[in-house]
């Protein structure tokens, strides 16, 4: 599948949710709610795994990614993802990036393909 960057770096065609929703699976779903729920200490039922990606618009988004200060940011600004904004890398992208290194490359990666 081919990558979706989303504002933040990661790759939504990687996430477990986009990936459920694509294939409209209930088990994926309550796999990956059981995996989130103890990975993340979190209490999600299977049915709010799902997620079109955060670029899209409209429904389904997953919940997180509906209230993430990065993706509001990169909406109001109106660009692809963070790699395209003046800013980058901005404060709140640079603490998640430390973080998540794929998301990083990600960028990276799309920033080398922009001229400046």
């Amino acid at each position: 599948m081919e990558k979706i960057i989303a504002f933040c770096g990661n790759n939504c065609a990687e996430c477990s949710a986009f990936i459920a929703t694509q294939k409209n699976d209930d088990t994926e779903r309550r796999r990956v709610a059981e995996l989130w729920n103890e990975e993340y200490k979190l209490n999600l039922k299977p049915e709010v795994i799902n997620c079109l990606g955060c670029l899209i618009e409209s429904e389904p988004v997953f919940n997180y990614c509906k209230v993430c200060p990065i993706r509001q940011c990169g909406k109001t600004r109106n660009i692809q993802n963070c790699a395209y904004c003046a800013d980058y890398p901005c404060p709140v992208l640079k603490k998640f990036l430390a973080q998540v290194l794929k998301a990083k490359n990600n960028l990276e990666e799309v920033r080398k393909t922009l001229k400046h």
